[in-house]
């Protein structure tokens, strides 16, 4: 008898859900209308039914059972993944795709869940808490379940709504704040102002949740940039999240935010203009324990994390060593990372193929800012 046992994926997660399985709660998202963002552009929103989510989970845990039972009955070398699949699969005719998935997720514990798509819990706080509870109840294993969320949509939703869901399972939220400024917010039509930012974060951390904040250096561009770094300086201090994510801005083509830099209306920050913006961002956070994390590419300096207030010093040390280096070695550095030879300011090594490499840019794109941002198209 011929079986299938699949589940809907949606396209993103945050880098720190990398080892979690992604469970689709809704689709694309309901907003969608962010100036800065390309992901769900063309797409439609919807809402997936309790028992349709349920069903992907009772796959999930057909398809876990089967692939334990695999490793169970393994010989004594070490099977390949291709192996263990086939073995575990039998007369499945699930596409292998999803067994891989789900292997991958037993190979690291089993331990954390993604909700996706961009906002679950847009939905009833009842339903989700169901098709929490049904999640855990599949995978005992589980320590972290995790969603985004709008803070507009938070907001909006009582206190007792948060703790039913904070109970039920749900551990972390991550919340695009992108800047508390609300002139940079109605610019990039976030559709939510800062005071609602700060109630939605002040709720989700009363609740007892793992809050993440994501603040986007550059997205005021030249004009706002410093009344963008103190206004949301002051929304995460009046919030105090358990994370701030770093995630410079990068002007795409095809979105609203590329559109109104093409005619002029936007003029970004410089690599060097994003530095300086995050060093008076972070110089500003103040009686706050929150953790500061640079976990994406798009990020210059990676080396910029800490948990405050202890490690402040030691981040803003960070930056002013890249900001004191001579306007040459800071873009030869730029082009050095941005093309993976460094990491952090630490391994950088002047030499005549960054040279070269600097010329170039200059040569095919005017500035080696220019020819950064062609670069930077690619990271997403």
């Amino acid at each position: 008898m011929q079986m299938s046992y699949t589940f809907e994926m949606g396209p993103i997660r945050p880098p720190s859900e990398a080892m979690s399985i992604l469970l689709r709660v809704t689709r694309n998202c309901p907003w969608n209308k962010c100036a800065f963002c390309h992901t769900y552009r063309d797409e439609t929103f919807s809402r997936r039914t309790v028992e349709e989510v349920k069903g992907d989970i009772d796959s999930m845990r057909a398809i876990a059972e089967r692939l334990s039972g695999a490793l169970e009955g393994r010989g004594p070398s070490m099977p390949t993944e291709r192996d263990v699949i086939h073995r575990a699969m039998g007369l499945d005719d699930t596409p292998m795709e999803y067994y891989r998935q789900v292997l991958f997720w037993i190979y690291h514990g089993m331990k954390s869940a993604f909700l996706q798509d961009a906002n679950s819990p847009v939905i009833p706080a009842g339903e989700l808490a169901d098709i929490i509870r049904h999640l855990k109840k599949a995978f005992p294993s589980l320590e972290r379940i995790t969603s985004y969320a709008r803070a507009k949509t938070i907001s909006r939703k009582s206190l007792e709504d948060m703790v039913l869901l904070r109970e039920a399972g749900l551990t972390r939220l991550h919340f695009g704040m992108e800047s508390g400024c609300d002139d940079v917010l109605e610019f990039v039509k976030k559709g939510v102002k800062s005071e609602e930012q700060i109630d939605a974060g002040r709720k989700a951390m009363e609740a007892g949740f793992d809050l993440s904040e994501y603040y986007m250096p550059g997205l005021g561009g030249a004009a706002l940039w410093e009344k963008s770094a103190r206004e949301t300086a002051r929304v995460i201090n009046a919030v105090n999240p358990t994370f701030v994510r770093i995630r410079s801005t990068v002007p795409l083509p095809g979105t609203p935010l590329g559109e109104a830099m093409a005619r002029g209306e936007w003029e970004p920050l410089t690599e060097e203009g994003k530095v300086r913006e995050l060093r008076l961002f972070i110089s500003e956070l103040g009686g706050i324990t929150s953790r500061v994390v640079s976990d994406h590419i798009m990020n210059l300096l990676e080396e910029v994390e800490g948990t405050l207030p202890d490690d402040k010093p030691r981040m803003l040390h960070a930056i002013d060593r890249f900001l004191a280096m001579e306007e040459e070695d800071r873009e030869q550095f730029i082009i050095g990372r941005r093309l993976g030879y460094f990491r952090a300011v630490d391994d950088y090594r002047p030499g005549g193929e960054l040279r070269a490499l600097r010329e170039r840019l200059i040569a095919e794109f005017g500035s080696v800012e220019a020819g950064i941002l062609e670069i930077l198209k690619n990271y997403i």
